[in-house]
């Protein structure tokens, strides 16, 4: 058998079912054996920062190890920043690449181990053909027990040698569970007890261990308000005392609630500049900080208390203590939110800055809240518009919620919810993204029609590169290179198979949403804003 069929087979006998890629002399005939035998489905991008991207959205989404092929040289250059995204973003991701034939000097050459090197992403080589399979199979294991996004280089020279195929010996295996030290919980539960303020805060790797439930018993127990990041959103959504996202990005009520604790304890969240509002929401009180990787705690600010765990293990931990101490939960959540945040309306936490021609986008994202189904997937691009989307867009589950921010890029999310909608083919996928990230990555919604992959595409379009207008003008500097004159976005979005609307009052908008949760082709909205109207500061 041919190396590059055992590639097909290997990827198909270790449940790799979706590929995402773009051809060429490195993977096109592994590629092309993959569909010939039916192992299952390739998506083919328009750019190959654009697959790994997919792979990414795809990978947050379903749970599964996502998987991007391309070839090699510029086409592997191509990935970079998708490949730092998610890195940060803590994605399980195999990008599957490959050395060019051996030749001297030849004109697609690089030095892939160096180019991969400060992305963060773990790089393996394939040095025999009889290794690929076994290569394969470890790297995907790897990938999933870690959430470490790995380079795997097949050489091209190695793909065309015969070996006998042969099923790998290494298999995936669950992650396993890290329960914390007894003398690290001691003191995290003596923070929490004595506290007269607490708050409970969930990460990403709150929502990947399923601690949800334990976190709110915590909460409870102790009286505690609570909160989520940006990469957890809506985790707590529906419980009376969730304040929702905590930071820059968080409404502006929930992050005055915040400023009054005296202590959080953090499960499974990074505490980044955003989160902690460059870490004046963790000055001057305890910090709790659970993770199950040392090398994520304390990473930004100092934190009081390091507990190394798994959050929902350290979390039921906890509660199994409190409860046998008959520790009483405080009065602070009530003392705050009354009876909860339940009834409050979104509508009354800000002033609404639509005019004749443009609509708030706070308004926008509300009105598509109220109007698409309660179940879908979120996936949002970088820039100032994310606090509308974050604040008022809500998801049923954490895992259906993606930013691509975590690199501070814009450009990645349109082919991110690519990816995430081609691994919840049952939920509407929404993609958000502001007019300059938008323009980036609009090429990839040509990918959703021509697979015939159901796709909204929102654009916040206020023709101006939002954060920097906001830095330069705070600055006292003339702002005017912000400011861009696009193409109508829906004409672009007709021109690649799709379909477009502009739009610019909410009224404009509840038409065009109208029996959206049905969506079976590609539309892109794009809804005009005023550039002079901010309400967040990134």
């Amino acid at each position: 058998m041919k190396v590059y069929s055992a590639i097909a087979r290997a990827l198909s006998d270790n449940g790799v079912d979706t590929v995402f890629g773009l051809i060429g002399d490195a993977n096109m005939y592994y590629v092309a054996d993959y569909l010939k035998a039916g192992f299952g489905q390739y998506i083919g991008a328009v750019d190959e920062g654009g697959a790994c991207s997919m792979a990414q959205g795809y990978a947050r989404v379903s749970g599964r190890v996502g998987v991007a092929s391309v070839t090699h040289g510029p086409a592997a250059a191509n990935t970079v920043n998708a490949m730092v995204e998610a890195v940060r973003a803590h994605t399980p991701l195999v990008l599957i690449t490959g050395d060019t034939p051996g030749k001297r000097d030849h004109i697609q050459h690089i030095d892939l181990k160096g180019l991969f090197a400060e992305t963060g992403a773990e790089y393996h080589r394939t040095i025999r053909a009889e290794h690929v399979v076994d290569d394969i199979a470890r790297i995907l294991a790897r990938v999933a027990a870690t959430g470490v996004p790995a380079v795997l280089d097949i050489p091209f020279d190695i793909s065309h040698q015969e070996i006998d195929y042969e099923p790998a010996a290494f298999a995936q295996f669950d992650r396993q569970p890290v329960h914390p030290d007894e003398r690290a919980l001691d003191e995290a539960l003596g923070r929490l007890a004595s506290a007269n303020r607490p708050l409970i805060l969930a990460g990403r790797g709150a929502v990947e261990s399923g601690a949800r439930d334990h976190l709110i018993a915590l909460a409870d127990l102790l009286g505690a308000p609570l909160a989520t990041t940006a990469s957890a959103k809506d985790f707590f959504r529906g419980h009376p005392y969730d304040l929702g996202i905590m930071g820059t990005s968080g409404l502006e009520w929930a992050v005055d609630v915040i400023a009054k604790s005296d202590c959080i304890a953090a499960f499974g969240a990074g505490l980044n500049y955003y989160t902690t509002v460059d870490g004046e929401l963790l000055a001057e009180r305890s910090v709790i900080h659970c993770d199950n990787n040392p090398g994520a705690i304390g990473r930004f600010f100092p934190i009081s208390v390091p507990v190394i765990g798994d959050a929902a293990a350290t979390a039921a931990a906890m509660v199994d203590h409190l409860k046998a101490a008959e520790v009483r939960p405080t009065t602070f959540r009530e003392s705050q939110l009354g009876d909860g945040v339940l009834s409050r309306s979104p509508r009354e936490s800000f002033d609404d800055k639509s005019g004749s021609q443009t609509l708030d986008q706070r308004t926008a994202m509300i009105t598509l809240d109220e109007l698409l189904p309660r179940d879908k997937v979120v996936v949002t691009d970088g820039g100032r518009f994310t606090a509308a989307p974050w604040r008022y867009l809500h998801v049923e589950e954490s895992r259906n919620f993606v930013q691509t921010f975590a690199f501070g890029s814009i450009g990645l999310g349109t082919a991110t919810a690519v990816g995430a909608a081609v691994a919840r083919p049952d939920l509407l996928t929404v993609a958000v993204t502001g007019d300059g990230g938008g323009m980036m990555g609009l090429i990839e919604f040509s990918t959703a029609v021509r697979h015939n992959i159901p796709f909204l595409m929102v654009v916040l379009n206020d023709s101006a590169y939002g954060a920097e207008y906001g830095k330069l003008v705070r600055s006292g500097f003339d702002a005017s290179a912000c400011f861009v004159q696009w193409p109508e976005f829906a004409e672009v979005a007709r021109g690649l198979g799709g379909r477009g609307v502009t739009v610019r009052t909410e009224k404009e908008l509840r038409d065009a949403v109208a029996g959206l949760d049905a969506l079976q082709d590609q539309l892109l909205i794009d809804i005009k804003a005023d550039p002079h109207v901010s309400f967040t500061e990134i």
